[in-house]
């Protein structure tokens, strides 16, 4: 790819990644190099290499998972961590409505220190 490649690459085929991906690792060419001549973002770009990170640790796993299993593992760390984020949402607006209601003043910030005294 190295520059040979045509800078007006409209779509980016998985084929087009991965060339350049393995230049990046290679050392061939940087991530802020090749936004510059592709005119792509460098996060888009690294979105593209962690991808193949990704992709490369499974296949080199004695029993890789398939690519359903990944993606199934992936959503549940992703739900509980939304559902741990939305348990302290609703902690903290009732600590809030708490402190509110007891008259205590000011924001509500979780914590032994902040916490009022009764």
């Amino acid at each position: 790819m190295s520059m040979t490649m045509d800078d007006s690459i409209k779509r980016w085929t998985a084929k087009r990644k991965t060339a350049l991906v393995i230049e990046i690792i290679q050392g061939k060419t940087t991530v802020a190099e090749a936004s510059r001549s592709f005119d792509l973002t460098p996060s888009e770009i690294e979105g593209w290499v962690e991808d193949a990170k990704r992709g490369m640790e499974n296949s080199l796993r004695a029993n890789p998972l398939d690519i359903r299993e990944q993606y199934e593992k992936q959503l549940k760390d992703l739900q509980e961590a939304y559902g741990e984020a939305m348990l302290e949402i609703r902690a903290r607006k009732k600590l809030q409505a708490l402190m509110e209601r007891d008259g205590v003043r000011g924001e509500c910030a979780i914590g032994p220190s902040t916490a009022p005294n009764k």
